[in-house]
């Protein structure tokens, strides 16, 4: 080993023992569940199941580690099977076949039975000794803990977009991160068990708890270089992420409003198409020549019609949320005449219970023995016990 190595190893220590301290002044939860989904991955995950072994055996609480096969075509199922046999702590979900990323979350989230939940990649690229960061934050009173990958060890191909990304993100949907893309993540329970993922959704998880009223927070953590395997991911998730980010936008922030929308986009387009029209209509009002074979009229006319369609489409979102908001009564009334309402039933019900317990009280007073004196010999019976003992 190298100096240098040895000097980082010494560093990471000291670091992972200040943060032992700074989390034993903070409450420690009973259970941590960790989720790891996989995808050929059959180098790493011995390899991270000791380095997260070391780091929660630091912090004394009972954990347990879920590794989401995500249809590995490797050996990583045999490899996890194995794992699970030599440790209790270890729990194995294998789906039949690759479903995605989100689909592997969705899952693990059903199955943990932590107080805390944490997922993070198998890749060997986030690292557990960063678990008492997160507690810590977590502790401060977030709900959402989300790690920020501060200096990556990535392609040009992965950080580019990444920025790309994160940037239009987090000034759209008002979460202020700086990396939605990072795996390593720590959960209240609470959080996550009414969470529905699918499609590329993992990305998107802090937007959809925010907009559910949770405190959204991050940290920064070390980011390692991958040893193992290739990346998953490229430059085309960008585009697969912008498409989900619509609906996730639509979902939380448009939910309940999508006239907003679709309506502000509508004014746009036909605010655009109106002003092509009306400088077409000036320079033919005043003899600039004929428009009827322009194309910028055919562009406006254009811009007009897709604006009132998307002012149409607005319209008709407004009326189904409205629809699915109310309850389904068909009319109104104006008065009620001779019917008498729940509340005057229940105000006749007690005064008739009260006068009921009145006369009750009545009767029992009526009705109790009065105390009697005590009595006392009669004289006849006397003088006739007397007579009686001198005729004898």
């Amino acid at each position: 080993m190298q100096i240098s190595d040895m000097t980082e190893v010494r560093i990471g220590r000291v670091e992972f023992e200040d943060n032992m301290d700074d989390l034993a002044k903070t409450a420690i939860p009973d259970c941590v569940s960790i989720i790891v989904p996989t995808f050929n991955e059959e180098e790493s995950v011995a390899l991270l199941t000791e380095q997260v072994a070391e780091a929660m055996n630091g912090i004394g609480c009972t954990y347990e580690l879920i590794f989401v096969d995500d249809g590995s075509r490797d050996g990583t199922a045999a490899v996890l099977a194995e794992l699970a046999q030599t440790h209790s702590e270890i729990r194995v979900v294998e789906f039949r076949r690759n479903f995605g990323k989100a689909a592997a979350l969705d899952a693990g989230f059903q199955l943990a039975k932590g107080d805390v939940v944490f997922t993070m990649d198998a890749d060997l690229q986030d690292d557990p000794a960063e678990i008492p960061n997160f507690l810590a934050k977590l502790a401060e009173g977030y709900d959402v803990v989300s790690g920020w990958k501060h200096v990556r060890h990535d392609p040009i191909d992965k950080t580019l977009p990444s920025k790309l990304f994160n940037g239009v993100v987090s000034r759209l949907s008002g979460v202020k991160l700086n990396d939605f893309n990072c795996g390593f993540k720590a959960y209240r329970r609470e959080a996550v068990t009414e969470l529905s993922l699918y499609g590329e959704l993992h990305r998107f998880i802090p937007v959809l708890l925010h907009w559910d009223g949770y405190k959204v927070g991050e940290i920064p953590v070390n980011h390692r270089a991958r040893q193992f395997g290739v990346s998953k991911y490229g430059f085309g998730r960008l585009f697969k992420g912008a498409l989900d980010f619509l609906g996730v936008m639509l979902n939380t922030r448009y939910a309940t409003r999508p006239l907003h929308v679709f309506g502000g986009a509508g004014m746009a387009f036909g605010a655009v198409g109106a002003g092509i029209l009306f400088y077409l209509s000036v320079l033919w009002m005043v003899g600039a020549g004929p428009i009827g074979n322009r194309p910028l009229l055919f562009f406006g006319m254009l811009m007009v019609m897709t604006g009132f369609q998307f002012i149409t489409i607005g319209l008709l979102g407004e009326f189904i949320q409205r629809q699915s908001a109310q309850p389904k009564r068909r009319f109104t009334i104006r008065a009620l005449r001779n019917f008498e309402s729940e509340t005057e039933n229940t105000d006749l019900l007690l005064a008739e219970l009260n006068r009921a317990s009145a006369r009750l009280r009545e009767v029992h007073a009526q009705w109790q023995p009065q105390p009697s004196a005590p009595t006392q010999p009669s004289v006849t019976s006397a003088n006739t016990t007397t007579q009686t003992r001198s005729t004898g």
